[in-house]
């Protein structure tokens, strides 16, 4: 029997800052996304304090809460948008920590469950020249050795500072096109999988 329900993403930035790049290009993904048929949610990783991860502390009191309503997110969701700013030539700390908690089973739970079965798309922008693509490198084969497939496309938008409208639009339309042309693409991916 065919499943008629909609395709379920998550998306989140790797950044904390409140005015950041990165969470108004996933904001734009996720219009492609919602406009090839998906349910996406957007979520902000302030909004999910974790300490750093510490097997001792998991050992001794289970997973602290915001890491915990994350894991639930990615294994109620069917893929993810990611854009993830570059540090350092690498991915964020924070995106790296979620990651790392996500990655532990419960008790009873399959490992990497959270991981396994699921497809992501990574974009970055950074005032940089090279837009952060350095960083997806990185953050590519975490989710790959986690069992994610990670689609080949991916997006950097360079000059960021000058890069995106008042509006939280590419000011370049067909830069602006492409993004949201990620986000349908994780979309249609995920829908072809699931039939």
């Amino acid at each position: 029997m065919a499943d008629n329900s909609p395709i379920k993403i998550l998306a989140f930035s790797g950044s904390l800052r409140r005015d950041s790049y990165n969470k108004q290009l996933v904001s734009i993904a996720s219009e492609g996304a919602r406009k090839a048929g998906a349910e996406v949610t957007v979520i902000n990783f302030r909004d999910y304090p974790m300490p750093f991860y510490d097997g001792d502390l998991k050992a001794s009191e289970g997973f602290p809460q915001g890491a915990g309503e994350f894991k639930q997110l990615m294994l109620e969701h069917d893929g993810f948008l990611i854009a993830s700013p570059e540090y350092n030539m690498s991915m964020t700390a924070v995106l790296k920590n979620a990651i790392d908690w996500a990655s532990r089973s419960r008790e009873g739970e399959s490992p990497l469950s959270a991981f396994r079965g699921k497809v992501a798309a990574l974009m970055t922008t950074s005032p940089g020249y090279f837009g952060g693509i350095r960083g997806l490198s990185h953050l590519r084969l975490v989710l790959e050795a986690c069992g994610t497939m990670v689609l080949p496309e991916q997006i950097a938008v360079p000059k960021a500072s000058v890069a995106f409208s008042p509006e939280g639009r590419l000011s370049d339309g067909k830069q602006h096109d492409l993004v949201e042309r990620l986000g349908a693409n994780l979309a249609i991916m995920l829908q072809k999988l699931r039939n």
